[in-house]
């Protein structure tokens, strides 16, 4: 079935349907719902229900626009102090850690190929050294998409840690590849000249985003709170287009793009702006579809039946369990293994959350792309292979990893979904009520409570009661309470929280 305009809207609510269906079956057995989603595109295309898509500028397109939404998003969702005691080790792990990590790798291929001789393949160090490139990075959408749906948090900052790493790692693993591809469709410049050139273009594309994400995303807060629109809807809207602007300005003037977007979430995320409940609402949706959507054509980009050759069973098998096992842990530890403020087991534990997903496959396309790239098609096989072993053993693995090292912790699902908007000074909390909490007397008017703090609701299995001082609480039920003091809440929750 080829693409059309007339029939794009059923294929596409088809697969959609079909994704979702699949996630929800997929999250009752422990499996990533982005692996799912790769999954339903690779089963419509051509070697299954025989959907036609094969334009890899078309990919990269939709891989552009969806990873800037969920960077974005991503920096949306990031509290800054949660980020700021990791920044150093996150952003060692973004840059150093790349490096690291494509050497060691592109290494391990170009000998693996002097023992693997393949028919008509051959890989000198630079095509070694591009398909490490490409696989270096670990992958934004995969991580975010695991840790949040995980419903357990992490000891030690690691959920950050590991954010702000898959966040911020795309920009030195883009440049390689660009580098690498340059010196391939030859640049007229000798090699030493050409990596210093690409040192000077690295700097600049790292300082350019950060400048253009905090001065866009500043500029953004301003405009979201001096504008008045005449529907809340609107603000999402309004931001959506803030994401379109930070990416291609930051293009035009030489940045980094896909650093600028997460930097520009970071700072409206952690900014007062108005209507953030829909705000950020609009963006956890919006997110899952463009992941969806990602996901979905990246996989009708793939044939199936290639990705069976043994070649590219073998090569892929090898290149990604050394990533996983030894390449990934290496880089890891020789960038953040001397530092103090983590145990051996969290140190372990960001080895294993290499997780490879979309970005690897979008930068397989650069090389699919350029007519001087040879066996880029294998390449971009071994890369999709690559990915879903890496969604098979890590993404469904993470849980356990983080449990067995005892790093996990249980995360209480809210009782009251009610959010204060920012105008609001108040704070607020929930506790569930103890022997201790009551031990004056069951009347809520009996407990000890610090000035200026009410409860408003209290929940008693599945009814919710709007509560007065007669109100006579029941051991397990959960409390909804605000405060005008930040401290007073803090010494509360310490005590009965």
């Amino acid at each position: 079935m080829v693409i059309t305009s007339g029939n794009i809207m059923l294929v596409m609510a088809v697969l959609l349907f079909m994704s979702v269906l699949a996630s929800k079956a997929g999250f009752r057995y422990g499996l990533p719902s982005l692996l799912l989603f790769l999954v339903v595109g690779m089963l419509a295309g051509v070697d299954g229900f025989g959907v036609q898509f094969d334009s890899a500028e078309a990919a990269q397109f939709i891989g552009m626009i969806s990873l800037s939404i969920i960077l974005f998003s991503g920096g949306l969702d990031t509290d800054f102090k949660q980020i700021r005691p990791v920044l150093g080790p996150g952003i060692i792990l973004a840059t150093v850690g790349v490096l690291l990590t494509t050497g060691i790798c592109g290494a391990f291929i170009y000998y693996l190929f002097q023992i693997v001789a393949i028919p008509g393949i051959e890989f000198g160090w630079t095509e070694s050294l591009l398909l490490a490139a490409i696989m270096s990075s670990t992958d934004s959408a995969s991580v975010f998409s695991i840790l949040n749906s995980s419903k357990k948090g992490l000891k030690e900052n690691m959920k950050p840690l590991l954010e702000l790493e898959s966040g911020s790692n795309d920009p030195m693993a883009y440049l390689l590849v660009i580098v690498l591809i340059q010196i391939m469709e030859g640049s007229g410049m000798s090699g030493s000249a050409l990596w210093a050139d690409s040192i000077l273009l690295l700097v600049k594309q790292l300082v350019v985003g950060a400048i253009s994400g905090v001065a866009i995303g500043f500029g953004a807060v301003w405009v979201i709170n001096k504008i008045k629109a005449s529907n809340e809807f609107m603000y999402p809207i309004l931001l959506l287009s803030v994401v379109a602007m930070i990416f291609s300005v930051t293009e035009l003037i030489g940045g980094n793009s896909y650093l600028a977007v997460y930097i520009g979430g970071l700072v409206v995320g952690n900014r007062k702006i108005v209507l953030k409940h829909t705000i950020t609402t609009f963006f956890g949706g919006f997110t899952w579809l463009v992941q969806i959507v990602m996901f979905l054509s990246l996989g009708l980009l793939v044939n199936p039946h290639e990705l069976m050759d043994w070649h590219v069973i073998v090569v892929g098998l090898a290149l990604g369990l050394f990533m996983i096992l030894l390449g990934r842990p290496i880089a890891v530890m020789l960038s953040i293994g001397w530092m103090r403020q983590f145990s051996m087991k969290a140190k372990a534990f960001v080895c294993w959350v290499g997780l490879r997903g979309a970005v690897p496959i979008i930068f397989a396309t650069y090389a699919l792309m350029s007519e001087n790239v040879p066996h880029a098609k294998f390449m971009f096989n071994i890369v999709f292979f690559i990915t879903i072993l890496s969604l098979i053993l890590q993404g469904t693995s993470i849980n356990r990893i983080a449990q067995k090292f005892k790093l996990d912790v249980p995360l209480k699902d809210a009782e009251f979904n009610v959010t204060l908007p920012d105008e609001i000074t108040a704070v607020t909390s929930e506790i569930e009520v103890s022997v201790e909490l009551i031990s004056d007397g069951a009347l809520i008017r009996d407990i000890t409570l610090p000035p200026k703090t009410l409860v408003v609701m209290v929940k008693r299995g599945e009814r919710y009661l709007v509560p007065t001082g007669n109100t006579r609480l029941c051991l397990g039920d959960s409390l909804f309470i605000i405060s005008e003091d930040h401290k007073d809440m803090e010494d509360l929750m310490a005590r009965h929280g």
